[in-house]
Order: structure tokens, then C-alpha cells, then sequence
């Protein structure tokens, strides 16, 4: 078996698949680099201006790392029982069917990973400007503009190498964790100086609604988003069933502890007005702790986020890639380029979608809409672990968690997504628009396989136009056909005749 540079492997027969080239710290890299993006630079103004007080915000703090690493746990027994990539779509599309998977991702490709993907870099663009707005706020066109270069850039490393991908995201996790214990050190050494004035009364003015409880979760929850990541390139991970759970275990309480640690330097530094009044709380904080170092935390806090682009793109790519693969998503969007072995119409689509959404840049609108669509259909899947449990008890499960857990998660999961309907139903409704907006395309553009030849002819034309426009073509199949999606793969998209020659 003769392998590649990038993801993907030729064998002597010139065959074309996924290959497992992410070992352990790969694994924990992406996992690690994932979450710890954005989120933690962002979200501590989130969570403070929902619940009220430094005290609850960092109890809701302790509760979400909490929750991401029980769910993480049962996405462990997930993925190493069902050990395809495509994390979610995988475990809605084996436990319920086609349609639920398909919903999922629609909703993926029109909010979840867009979305995402575009707070981390509206926070990348602000964090660049900010020092050269000292006395402002960056201009919006001015974040937006370096927003989409940044999206651009790491979308074309992407095409050109996954191995260029994966370099990006070690090196940038280790900037990452290098800038949060910068803040921490810093931090403790200002408290250690006798200023404890910002905790006389920590619990103060802390919110008793439980809609607004929701919302501060949701802004913590956004910062531990990615750990389920990792379970969308399992095809690409060397011993899934070990490693997988490894970096799971290790980086899930690692972001924890630093994300803790971190809130508290930011609380015992600034006041709860300074925090609520910066864009940028990490920049404020050097500012105001760092003096002529103070240029250092902007630099890190871009290397943060820069690296959480990166990893968002290269995860969220494969997702598609294999819906694609399955009949859900267009078939151009599973061709691979013949030299760079990547699925660059792929990314390239993803790159656009991604573009769309910084139409604003207010990330809090974009987080909590995100986060109740994710929200529901991890619950989707967590409620598949749990039916696999009930139908298909002596299945083979490398890992299996206590019960308690998936049950656990799966009613916090429910309690999460409902109780937003009551705080803030526009954007709820919104989203729920979006989920079943894939209904009438599932029904008429997958489902349904008697098409007018004219839209035959014109797929099929559009499919060779991108293999040829990308010099791609589609991954080679082993004879006993793609894997398994739980015996509910549709006909591809645009497999709408026998030949696919050029």
C-alpha cells in the first residue's frame, strides 16, 4: 500500500481512500485547537451578561466543562462503536434513518459550521485591530474584510495539504495554550498582590431567570464547541478505539481547568463593567496587567483563533465530504483532487457559505443561533446512543459508559434546547425555519429519483465541469461498498447516469 503526504492513500492499485495518518497527539491537537478557539476570548462577556455575576459565570463555567466532557464520553461509545467519519451525521443516520441525518446535515452546512467558523474569525479580525484602535471600536467593514482574507487563506492550505492542515493546528495549539497561561500566571501574580477587591461579593446581581441561565450556558457551551469533532475524521485516526477515548480524557479536563483559571484572572483583573464594555476582554486585560508587554496577548489571541479556523474548516470539510458520499450532499462535493488528495469543491463551497454569514458581525446573535441548532441535534444523537442500548444491547462497543451519563446529558441536552423557546423564540424560530427548510429538499432533490431529463443532463454536466475545473474524482470504493451508514445510503445526488467518464 503505497501512501501520500496528505489524508488520503493510493494503493498499488491506484485506488483512492481516507487514510489514518492522526495519531494520539494529532487527535488531542485537534480536539484542543478546536475548542480552545474563540470561544474563551469571547464568551466571558457572554456568560457574565447573561448570568449577572462573576460567581455564577463561573459555576456556569464549571457546569459546561462538565457537560462537554460527559458528552464527550458518550460520543466516545458512539464513535468507537460506529467508527465512520461524519461524527453526528453518522450516529442520527444509523440509530433513525436517512431524513434525520439529512436534516442535520442541511443544518450543519447552512448554520452550524459556518456560523462557527465565522465567529472565530470575526474574533480573529477584532483582536488584529484592536491595537490599532485603542481609543474605538475597529471599524465593522475593516473586521469583516479581515475576517473573509482569513477564511480564504486557511480554506487554500486546506486544498493544498492536509498534512500543512494538521502542522497549522499543532503549532497554533501550543500558541493557544502558551497565551492562557500568560492570563493565568498573570492573573494570580495581580491577586497574589493583595487585590481581592473584585471578590468581596462575587454572587452579586446574578440573574434568577432561568431563560437568561440558558443563554450564559450557551456562551459557555460555544467555548468548549469541538469536542465532538474529533469524531468527524475517525476514518483518519490510527487505532480508533484507543485513541479516540485518549483524547478525550486528556483534553477535555486540560480545557477545563485552563478555561477556569483563565475567567478567574479575567474577574480578579476587571471589573464586570470593563468586561461587559470590551470587545476584545484578553486584549483589555493586557492592557491593563502587561504594559509595554501588553502587544504580546493580541498576537497569541490571533494565533488562537487563527488555529481554530483551521481546525474548524478541516473538520466541517470531512463531515460533507462523507454526506456527500452517502447521497445527502451534492456528488461533486465528495470528488478529491487527483494531486493535493483534499476535497477541494468541498471546502470551496463550505469557504462561501462561510463568507455569507459575515453579513454581521455582532458574534453573540450568531452564537446563540448556532448553538441551539447544534444543541438539538446532539441531543438527536445522544437519544441514538440510548437507542442502541435499548434495540441493539449486545452490539459491539469497544467503550461503554454508565447509562447514567447519556441519560443525564441527554435530558440537559432537552432542557437546553426548550427553555430558549420562551427567551428568545425570533431566533429559535429562525432556526427551526432553517431545520425544516431540508424537508422539501430531501424530498425533492434526494429522495426522489425521477428527475426531468433535462436536470439529469444538466447534474451530470456540472459534475464533470467541477472534475475537471478541480482534477478531481470521486474516492474508490471498496467492493463491499462505502461505509455502512446504517443501511440508509441513498442513490448520490447527481449519480443520475451510469457512466461518470469524463
Amino acid at each position: 500500500m503505497g501512501s501520500t503526504e496528505d489524508g488520503l492513500q493510493k494503493s498499488d492499485e491506484g485506488e483512492t481512500k481516507l487514510k489514518r495518518n492522526l495519531g494520539l497527539f494529532d487527535g488531542v491537537s485537534i480536539i484542543v485547537g478546536i475548542i480552545v478557539g474563540s470561544g474563551i476570548f469571547v464568551s466571558p462577556k457572554g456568560v457574565l451578561l447573561y448570568s449577572g455575576s462573576t460567581g455564577l459565570a463561573l459555576i456556569i463555567w464549571s457546569l459546561s466543562g462538565v457537560l462537554s466532557f460527559v458528552g464527550a464520553l458518550c460520543y466516545a461509545e458512539l464513535g468507537t462503536m460506529i467508527p465512520q467519519s461524519g461524527g453526528d451525521y453518522a450516529y442520527i443516520s444509523a440509530a433513525f434513518g436517512p431524513l434525520p441525518a439529512f436534516l442535520y446535515l442541511w443544518s450543519a452546512l447552512i448554520v452550524i459550521m459556518p456560523a462557527g467558523n465565522a465567529i472565530i474569525a470575526l474574533t480573529f479580525a477584532n483582536y488584529v485591530l484592536e491595537p490599532f484602535y485603542p481609543e474605538c471600536t475597529p471599524p465593522d467593514p475593516a473586521v469583516r474584510l479581515l475576517a473573509a482574507l482569513v477564511i480564504c487563506l486557511l480554506t487554500a492550505v486546506n486544498c493544498q495539504s492536509v498534512k500543512a492542515a494538521t502542522r497549522i493546528q499543532d503549532v497554533f495549539s501550543i500558541a493557544k495554550v502558551f497565551a492562557l497561561l500568560v492570563i493565568i500566571i498573570a492573573g494570580l501574580v495581580y491577586l497574589g498582590g493583595g487585590n481581592y477587591q473584585n471578590w468581596t461579593n462575587p454572587m452579586q446581581d446574578s440573574t434568577t431567570s432561568a431563560g437568561r441561565i440558558v443563554l450564559a450556558f450557551y456562551s459557555g457551551l460555544f467555548s468548549f464547541a469541538g469536542w465532538n469533532y474529533l469524531n468527524f475524521v475517525t476514518e483518519e485516526l490510527e487505532e480508533p478505539e484507543k485513541n479516540l477515548p485518549r483524547a478525550i480524557a486528556i483534553s477535555l479536563p486540560l480545557v477545563t481547568i485552563v478555561y477556569l483559571l483563565a475567567n478567574f484572572a479575567y474577574f480578579t483583573v476587571l471589573s464586570p463593567t470593563e468586561v461587559l464594555a470590551s470587545n476584545a476582554v484578553a486584549v483589555t486585560f493586557g492592557s491593563r496587567l502587561l504594559g509595554a508587554m501588553s502587544w504580546i496577548m493580541p498576537v497569541f489571541v490571533a494565533c488562537s483563533t487563527f488555529g481554530a479556523v483551521n481546525g474548524g474548516i478541516f473538520a466541517s470539510s470531512r463531515l460533507f465530504f462523507v454526506g456527500a458520499r452517502n447521497g445527502h450532499m451534492p456528488q461533486l462535493m465528495s470528488l478529491l483532487n487527483t494531486s493535493h488528495l483534499t476535497p477541494i469543491p468541498c471546502l470551496i463551497i463550505l469557504c462561501v457559505i462561510t463568507l455569507s454569514m459575515l453579513t454581521t458581525s455582532n458574534v453573540f446573535v450568531l452564537i446563540n443561533f448556532a448553538s441551539f441548532v447544534e444543541s438539538l441535534f446532539i441531543t438527536v444523537s445522544v437519544g441514538g446512543l440510548l437507542y442502541f442500548r435499548w434495540k441493539e444491547p449486545d452490539r459491539n462497543r469497544p467503550i461503554k459508559v454508565n447509562i447514567c451519563f447519556p441519560i443525564c446529558f441527554f435530558l440537559v441536552c432537552g432542557f437546553l434546547v426548550c427553555l430558549p423557546i420562551y427567551a428568545q423564540p425570533q431566533e429559535v424560530g429562525f432556526g427551526l425555519v432553517i431545520v425544516a427548510s431540508g424537508l422539501p429538499v430531501y424530498f425533492v432533490l434526494v429522495k426522489n429519483k425521477r428527475r426531468p431529463t433535462r436536470v439529469k443532463y444538466f447534474l451530470r454536466n456540472l459534475d464533470e465541469f467541477v472534475q475537471k475545473l478541480f482534477m478531481a474524482v470521486h474516492e474508490d470504493i471498496d467492493e463491499a461498498g462505502p461505509p455502512e451508514d446504517g443501511g440508509q445510503s441513498l442513490q448520490l445526488l447527481t449519480n443520475t447516469v451510469e457512466s461518470k467518464d469524463l
